[in-house]
């Protein structure tokens, strides 16, 4: 039985429309012929969507009750059971009910699309997994219900359902999206136009995104391997060289030329492994790219040119931008280098030679170093003095056993074994020496410097050749060998100095007391240059100019030149070593350490200014959620105040002494609650300030309770309270837990089913009470505690009559103001229990 087919209708906010053409779609094929049926579609009360169903058969929704409480799930037996055509089943990433056959309602679908019914879905774009993160920062709502972004990409079709941010206004602000007593809060926080044109945003990228991989797997499915050129890629390569900054800064403008170009610089490393870049100049050049928007990458390959188009070609890249060759005159007559080659073979795709101040000097190599230690080459040259002699006077006391042919056999294993033991040098001195012995007693003519036989001066010739051959391939592998030992420990020691970075609290620190620790130093400090300071000469020795950014070790140095080396990063950062003068072999491996030391500070920094952000970004949340949140809590209690008032100063109608007394209870209730929201948005406040007064003292809870359950008045009549009569003391505020306990109690009999009051008891445990105020509702899962007290949060959000969301977040910031703690925890049989400890009372100190 073939799979059914999923399509997905995608949204970058509720209300774009997304249920209505997913409806519009189904009277499609049912007009058609095709057998449709809708498992579930959530109207939320919208008329428009809800006369859309039509006369689409309509399965009957599965009713499960949980933790007291009735709710509705597709019936997904009674679709495989109907076994439809097409299933419309709407909110793919809904959670379902406890006790549900699967936990989420995309699992729902994946039944139905394994047996072979198609289905057509909805799904907003900050329901996606990846984007959960994002959507929040953006939008400070956190989502709980996500689907993983797999599930959506593995769709047939995914459509996008676009609106302009100003048109969703619009729909918002006519009730056609949400119940008009939330249109206001809404406009004001999650549906402003900032918000709409980022969600807009990101649903196209990831729409872009997903049509992108259908392209590749197009591609790959029909063997493409030419460039498709959908998008402008423009790939720059990279050599570690002084003209990688050039490259990449040309390639970026490139880019920038076509909009939504992307830039991907690549550094192909030789397979062997032993020819590697700068490594510090990499890095720098990785933190450019990624500053320019673009991305970085590696690549090996024995053939730079192929691997670098290889590359390209897998990215699907447009354009290459390479350096002109550094190379001299006479190296690019043997050979038409990178760019040549790349350019040659490139195809389709457009390859940019960019000149550079190096291009065409030839490359500049210094001393190799040697690739034997001093002792071993000494130890050759003593070989060949003494061996090749001795070597001689042997052969001449067998000279009537022996040919010249193995003479010169045997000459040549003594030059193989000095350069064995000696290197190059050594063993070219042992070939040249034994040529010339050979010549003088053991050609005819002997002891002649002359030859009579052409044979053996071929032999000859032929031995000086092959004897410096092999010592020239005994000397380059032992500096093959050599060089490949170093670049393990460099490659090793840079991968441990990355480790180290990334497990540290401090990163700069952890860098610069690993470098200190490597090199043997005394002082490793990483000097900035003052703001304003001109970069001259002898500002190197003036201590005016500079000033520590960090340091590990002994004394700082004040300067440049305070130290034994340095190494400049850039006009404003200089890495100062001290403690031992750096050989050139090492400077490399510290120009690494000193690239990551600069992207560590510039870390350490964007963390900082994010900390301090973070308080002044949370109180305008604060801030925008309070004027949000009290823009319709202030205005019901004040507007039916003001109705009660008005009423009954109005000459036109006459009220009896009921009504009057009617009208006169509702305008003092809804005082008392304006009283309420006002006083608790003085204490979060005062909270938030540190400027809470408190006034400790020594009381019975017996004492608070009451007047805590008379200030809520009737409702609280039916609330159970159960205080041990040996319960001790508590050292509190009596205002402040008065507040807190009426906060938990009113909190508790919204909840609590009618039949089910809540109950207040208490207990002792280590030196602090316990009071419990318990109640019997749909409880919360454990996952949503915290965030229940977080400021205006309120369960479901449904509820705009019951005040701003303050209650928990502001009576556990009382409870801990008063060295006390709010707990929340599992009311066994469903329900919720707000535990409040409180410190017990020192009857020794209160007397």
């Amino acid at each position: 039985m073939a799979r059914g087919q999923l399509r997905i209708y995608l949204g970058a906010a509720p209300g774009v429309g997304k249920t209505y053409a997913m409806l519009e779609e189904a009277h499609r094929r049912a007009a058609r012929g095709t057998d449709v049926v809708v498992g579930l579609v959530e109207t939320h009360g919208r008329r428009h969507t809800a006369a859309m169903l039509g006369d689409l058969p309509v399965l009957p929704r599965r009713t499960m009750h949980y933790r007291d409480t009735d709710f509705t799930e597709m019936d997904t037996d009674a679709v495989l059971a109907r076994r439809p055509e097409v299933a419309v089943v709407d909110e793919l990433a809904h959670t379902n009910v406890p006790g549900s056959r699967n936990a989420k309602r995309w699992q729902d679908i994946q039944e139905l699309l394994d047996a072979g019914i198609d289905v057509l879905s909805t799904v907003n774009v900050q329901h996606l997994e990846s984007l959960n993160d994002v959507v929040e920062q953006i939008t400070g709502v956190t989502q709980r219900e996500t689907v993983p972004d797999g599930v959506v990409r593995a769709a047939e079709q995914v459509e996008l359902v676009d609106m302009t941010p100003e048109a969703l206004r619009r729909r918002m602000a006519h009730g056609n999206i949400y119940h008009p007593d939330k249109v206001d809060a809404a406009l004001a926080n999650y549906f402003r136009i900032g918000n709409l044109t980022a969600l807009r945003e990101l649903a196209l990228l990831w729409l872009a995104d997903k049509v992108e991989d259908q392209l590749d797997r197009y591609r790959a499915d029909q063997g493409i391997a030419t460039v498709w050129e959908t998008r402008e890629r423009v790939v720059v390569a990279l050599t570690g060289g002084p003209e990688g900054d050039t490259l990449i800064r040309r390639a970026a403008r490139v880019a920038a030329r076509s909009k939504g170009a992307e830039l991907m610089a690549v550094h192909v490393a030789r397979s062997d492994g032993l020819v590697g870049a700068d490594p510090a100049a990499l890095t720098r050049q990785r933190v450019l790219v990624e500053r320019l928007g673009g991305t970085y990458h590696q690549a090996v390959g024995a053939d730079i040119p192929a691997a670098l188009l290889d590359f390209a070609r897998g990215v699907n890249a447009t354009q290459i931008v390479l350096g002109a060759s550094r190379r001299g005159r006479f190296a690019r007559i043997m050979s038409r280098g990178v760019g040549a080659t790349t350019a040659a073979l490139s195809g389709p795709i457009d390859v940019h030679l960019v000149t550079h101040e190096q291009a065409g000097i030839g490359r500049r190599f210094g001393t190799a170093p040697a690739a034997l230690s001093a002792r071993r080459r000494l130890i050759g040259l003593g070989l060949t003095v003494a061996g090749i002699p001795l070597l001689t006077y042997l052969l001449r006391l067998l000279a009537d056993e022996l040919s010249l042919t193995s003479d010169l056999l045997l000459f040549l294993g003594a030059v193989v074994g000095v350069a064995l033991v000696g290197g190059w040098w050594p063993a070219l001195l042992a070939a040249v020496l034994s040529s010339v012995l050979i010549n003088f007693f053991f050609t005819p003519p002997l002891r002649q410097f002359t030859i009579a036989e052409t044979e053996n001066l071929l032999a000859l010739v032929v031995f000086l050749l092959v004897a410096a051959a092999v010592s020239g391939v005994v000397d380059l592998a032992a500096r093959r060998t050599r060089q490949a030992a170093r670049a393990s420990a460099e490659a090793q020691l840079l991968a441990a100095v990355a480790g180290s970075v990334l497990r540290g609290a401090r990163p700069l620190t952890a860098l610069l007391e690993r470098l200190l620790k490597t090199f043997g130093l005394t002082t490793v400090s990483l000097l900035e240059r003052l703001p304003g300071t001109p970069d001259r000469p002898d500002q190197q020795h003036d201590p005016r100019a500079w000033r520590v950014a960090a340091n590990v070790g002994a004394e700082p140095c004040a300067t440049p030149a305070a130290g034994d080396a340095e190494v400049r990063l850039d006009d404003e950062l200089t890495l100062v070593l001290r403690g031992r003068v750096l050989p050139a072999a090492d400077r490399r491996i510290v120009e690494a350490f000193a690239a990551q030391a600069a992207v560590a500070l510039r870390q350490e920094r964007l963390a900082e200014e994010a900390a301090a952000a973070k308080p002044i970004a949370e109180a305008d949340r604060l801030r925008t959620a309070l004027l949000a949140a009290v823009s319709h809590d202030l205005r019901t209690p004040l507007a039916s105040a003001k109705a009660a008032v008005t009423s009954l100063r109005s000459a036109d109608v006459e009220f009896d002494e009921a009504d009057q007394a009617e009208l006169l209870a509702t305008a003092d209730e809804s005082l008392d609650r304006l009283g309420r929201l006002v006083a608790n948005l003085l204490d979060m406040s005062r909270l938030q300030a540190g400027a809470l007064g408190l006034r400790p003292a020594s009381l019975g809870l017996e004492d608070v309770v009451p007047s805590a359950l008379d200030e809520l008045g009737e409702a609280a009549e039916r609330v159970r309270v159960s205080l041990p009569a040996d319960l001790p003391a508590v050292r509190t505020d009596p205002g402040l837990l008065e507040r807190v306990l009426v906060n938990l109690v009113a909190n508790a009999l919204r909840f609590s089913p009618p039949e089910q009051p809540p109950a207040i008891s208490a207990s002792e445990h280590g030196g602090f009470v316990e009071l419990r105020v318990t109640d019997r509702g749909p409880g919360l899962p454990r996952d949503q505690w915290e965030r229940a007290f977080l400021p205006f949060q309120r369960q479901g959000d449904r509820d705009n009559h019951a005040g701003v969301g303050l209650g928990l977040a502001l009576s556990r910031g009382l409870a801990e103001a008063m060295g006390g703690s709010l707990e929340p925890e599992e009311t066994p049989g469903g329900g919720l229990t707000m535990v409040l400890r409180l410190p017990v009372a020192d009857e020794r100190g209160a007397g």
